[in-house]
């Protein structure tokens, strides 16, 4: 019993419900304005996929407000409602006063039983709509006193409300324009606010300036995104943007305003807890940009409505501290942003149907950032009277630093004239002093220079002297053996002058021949020939040695002449023969080169204390073996040659090879060396326009590179 009264109450419940939706809206005259949200019967198609018959048959609820509010939802939605026209018009328009709906379509049951479907949508371009209008308009030709039956299918991602209004073009047309009118005045009012705060940037160069005119473009942009126009005049052909604009437009608009808060408030010095907290709101609007490229469109409304309010929240508390600070910037911003606040407020009981939809609530998101621009800007413009009022009280101040510095410069320039005049009589004894020790540095700088080239003197005549000591010595020993070999000869031959006298020569004959066997003659002759070649290479030696010497020294030869390089190597290491141990490899990698234009006296002395320092590594070494060397290569790159002396001493640190050119310094003991050796070196290549690198590290020996012009004539001049 109980289940048949409930089966009879739903019945009686659905056909109240139809009865209610079947009243139909009833237009009388061509001079109404209708709006007829309260006369819609909802349903929700939870399935995305019933067809337009399927849904004909599905239970309709009536609408129980003037604008349906079907909030944020991924289902589509549908709404029915009838027309009845007792007027004289039979041409009317139906249109949504919402013109950032996805996908809609208007469906008209036909007297013959057919039905008539008209799509519309950012899902599509804006040039296929038969109105040149954001908001979406539909024809409709109801005969007079006839009644049709309509069907719309709307789909939406973001807020989706039904303000539907019905009456004839030309009232349409007017109540759009009434609308576009004061749009156009807020638009203004966002334009004329951003230019003049750009003219304020560029005249002072502040960002605050700037990041304020990123603002309020991206908070009349958004305004515009969600009255249309920006699908209507800015991207008409660009459906994806249309589609996901309102949400990318506000993520925009949250950032930039949260960097407008933070510049403008100063927070990170004022109050860096909400510094902070603002940049985690700022991370929060990023965030929003994952569901929307991701196509979960309905989940990023929901999350930039979030981080919207959230953010809103933490910037008037972080300005409500900052302005208990006595920070009068905050105040400003208090004020502002309590009327942008009261404006959300009244935009967003309006969306969810607290307060009616009529021209107050839906252009209080325009008034309210209208106003916070406009006060924002009057903030910003008292913080440039606050810089004006700064500046004239710091050039007060310092106009009286000034005269007080004045003042006591006046007093100072007595004490400090006398004070000048006993420090011009001490500088001037001290530049005596400074000069006389310049000279005395001079001469001793001289002496050294002086004791470098006598110490080098004197290892190269030490040198010169073994060297040809050696050869003299051979030709001396070679002397009395020859001698004596000569007087054998000269008996040899007293016996045969004296045949001619003597009359038994066959017996003079056989002693000679017993004399020959006595003095070996045969041996003799092959002694003299050996003493004899001795005493050539001996000779020879010492010749080379002289020549050697002579192409060193090159003491005829001052000026600046074309050499063989190889020559003057090649001559340095005859006169250190005698210094180079004999476990030393000299390795010899000549290229063919042509002769360069040089001081070749000068250029022999680098090599003489570069092979110097070489050998002397190598003696220094405590463990030495069998494959220590000196190599020499030469090679020609451009313009310059290149001689490269490398050999396998100690080596050197870092530190020692950065100071090895620097005058004095040396690394052997006191009294071994004056430490100008290599500090010579380089000013004969400098002089010769050249450059020396060296490479060493402690344990694997040192490399030597040194570049020569080809012509030094050109790099002189």
């Amino acid at each position: 019993m109980l289940s048949k009264i409930v089966v009879l109450w739903s019945i009686f419940t659905l056909s109240t419900l139809f009865t209610i939706t079947a009243q139909p809206v009833v237009y009388k005259n061509g001079h109404q304005l209708l709006q007829i949200g309260g006369h819609l019967a909802l349903y929700t198609d939870k399935s995305n996929k019933l067809t337009f018959d399927a849904v004909k048959q599905q239970p309709f609820l009536a609408s129980t407000q003037d604008v349906p509010n079907l909030q944020i939802t991924p289902y589509t939605q549908w709404a029915r409602f009838s027309i009845q026209n007792l007027s004289d018009e039979n041409q009317l328009i139906l249109e949504i006063e919402y013109p950032i709906i996805d996908d809609i379509t208007l469906y008209e049951s036909l007297p013959d039983g057919s039905t008539k479907s008209t799509r519309l949508g950012e899902y599509t371009a804006f040039k296929t709509r038969g109105y040149d209008h954001q908001n979406y308009q539909f024809a409709i030709s109801i005969p007079t006193n006839a009644t049709r039956e309509y069907y719309l299918r709307v789909k939406a991602g973001e807020q989706l409300q039904l303000p539907v209004y019905l009456s004839t073009p030309e009232l349409i047309f007017e109540k759009n324009n009434r609308r576009e009118l004061i749009f156009g005045i807020y638009i203004g009012v966002i334009l004329a606010m951003a230019c003049y705060n750009l003219f304020i940037y560029i005249s002072t160069r502040d960002n605050s300036y700037l990041i304020y005119v990123s603002y309020i473009i991206c908070v009349g942009l958004t305004q515009v995104t969600l009255q249309g126009y920006a699908f209507r005049f800015l991207w008409p052909n660009n459906s994806w943007l249309a589609m996901h604009a309102t949400v990318f437009v506000p993520i925009l608009n949250g950032l930039t305003a949260l960097a407008f808060i933070q510049n403008f408030l100063h927070t990170k010095q004022n109050y860096p807890l909400g510094h902070k907290l603002l940049y985690a709101a700022f991370v929060l609007y990023l965030l929003c940009f994952i569901p929307m490229f991701l196509d979960m469109y309905n989940y990023a409304q929901i999350m930039v409505q979030m981080d919207a309010f959230l953010a809103a929240v933490i910037a008037f508390v972080v300005a409500y501290r900052i302005s208990l600070k006595g920070v009068s910037a905050a105040r400003f911003f208090l004020v502002a942003w309590s009327i942008f606040l009261i404006s959300i407020f009244v935009f967003v009981l309006r969306n969810f149907n607290m307060l009616p939809y009529n021209n107050f609530t839906y252009y209080a998101l325009q008034i309210g950032s209208g106003l916070e621009v406009l006060l924002l800007s009057f903030a910003l413009a008292h913080k440039i009277n606050m810089f004006k009022a700064e500046k004239e009280a710091s050039q007060q101040l310092a106009l009286t630093i000034s005269l007080e510095n004045e003042r006591l410069v006046r007093e100072q320039n007595i004490i400090l004239e006398s004070k000048v005049k006993d420090r011009t009589e001490d500088l001037q004894a001290t530049n005596l002093e400074l000069n006389n020790a310049l000279n005395n540095l001079k001469d001793t700088q001289t002496r050294l220079v002086e004791k470098e080239k006598m110490a080098s003197l004197g290892q190269l005549t030490a040198g010169i002297a073994h060297e040809i000591n050696n050869p003299i010595n051979f030709v001396t020993s070679n002397i009395k053996p020859l001698k004596l070999d000569i007087a054998d000869l000269r008996s040899l031959l007293s016996r045969y002058d004296q045949l001619a006298t003597n009359p038994d020569i066959q017996k003079e004959l056989a002693d000679i021949e017993l004399f020959k066997k006595e003095i070996d003659i045969d041996y003799i002759h092959e002694e003299i020939s050996s003493l004899i070649k001795g005493i050539e290479d001996g000779a020879a030696r010492t010749a080379e040695i002289v020549k050697g010497l002579r192409t060193f020294s090159r003491l005829d030869e001052s000026e600046v002449k074309s050499i063989d390089i190889h020559e003057g190597l090649d001559s340095t290491l005859v006169l250190l023969r005698n210094g180079i141990p004999p476990d030393v490899n000299i390795i010899k990698d000549y290229a063919e080169l042509p002769k360069i234009e040089c001081y070749a006296g000068k250029i022999n002395q680098v090599f003489m204390n570069i092979f110097s320092n070489s050998l002397n590594a190598i003696k220094t070494k405590k463990e030495h073996h069998n494959n220590e060397f000196i190599s020499i290569s030469t090679r020609q790159e451009d313009k310059f040659i290149i001689i490269t002396i490398k050999d396998t001493g100690i080596g050197m640190t870092e530190a020692v090879r950065e100071k090895i050119f620097d005058p004095f310094f040396t690394t052997k003991d006191v009294g071994e060396g004056t430490g100008l050796g290599l500090s010579i070196v380089f000013s004969i290549i400098e002089k010769h326009k050249g450059k020396i690198i060296v490479n060493s590290a402690p344990g694997e020996g040192a490399e030597f590179i040194i570049y020569l012009p080809l012509d030094i004539t050109n790099h002189l001049s």
